[in-house]
């Protein structure tokens, strides 16, 4: 893929294998995405005060009220995705950077986009220290997808709204596949949608819990009551 091989010994690699272990006990079988978190250095995506938990498996704060998702939920979604090297990703909600980096693993081309441009800032730069190359970065508005590179043969949602946005399903190619939380603001189901000649097929991958999605087909305003840029 695009994104070169980690240089060894950076320290962390022991860590990198207890995460691996931790997710196949959750039942993560894809080679290719445990190989991406074997690799990927998660500890440069988090802030230094909560770097020492930076391979468990757990969602962790990055500021502007967002979170780095729990390592688990993000290989679940990958795997679901049955990624084979070659596809066109479309991501939205880059955060900070880290899932970027794992589908630039695994994709030939990833496309991110994200709403904050303070968080855009911090991944990009996380990104080229991880020597992440083959990513195409945007800050704006996710739930409009980016139309000008469509369609996508995979989508990944980074947060939560009660339906798929119509951008994206537009968006989808023939046979893509998107994964978004689907719920309300308290409780979501990780969703599976697939674009198949008879129409929209949904699977749920199990229960989750994402900050909402912004944006014009999304939440207009933070249901939570958090203030956001």
């Amino acid at each position: 893929m695009g994104a070169r091989a980690l240089t060894p010994g950076d320290g962390y690699g022991g860590y990198r294998e207890q995460l691996v272990e931790a997710l196949q006990a959750r039942g993560i079988r894809d080679l290719a995405v445990l190989k991406a978190v074997q690799e990927v250095p998660r500890h440069l995506f988090v802030p230094e005060g909560v770097r020492h938990r930076a391979y468990e498996d757990a969602a962790l704060p990055i500021g502007g009220g967002q979170t780095i998702s729990q390592p688990s939920v993000q290989a679940r979604a990958l795997e679901a995705l049955a990624l084979t090297g070659r596809e066109r990703a479309l991501e939205v909600g880059t955060g900070s950077g880290y899932q970027t980096a794992l589908l630039a693993r695994l994709c030939e081309n990833v496309f991110s986009i994200e709403r904050q441009a303070a968080l855009m800032a911090q991944a990009r730069a996380a990104l080229a220290l991880a020597g992440v190359r083959n990513v195409s970065l945007l800050t704006g508005d996710g739930t409009l997808g980016w139309r000008a590179y469509a369609p996508w043969d995979a989508i990944v949602v980074s947060a939560a709204f009660a339906e798929v946005p119509p951008p994206l399903v537009e968006q989808l190619a023939p046979g893509g596949r998107l994964v978004i939380p689907l719920g309300d603001v308290e409780r979501q189901a990780l969703t599976l949608v697939r674009r198949t000649p008879a129409g929209i097929e949904r699977t749920e991958l199990g229960d989750a819990r994402f900050v909402p999605l912004l944006g014009q087909h999304g939440w207009r305003h933070d249901p939570t009551g958090r203030a956001r840029s």
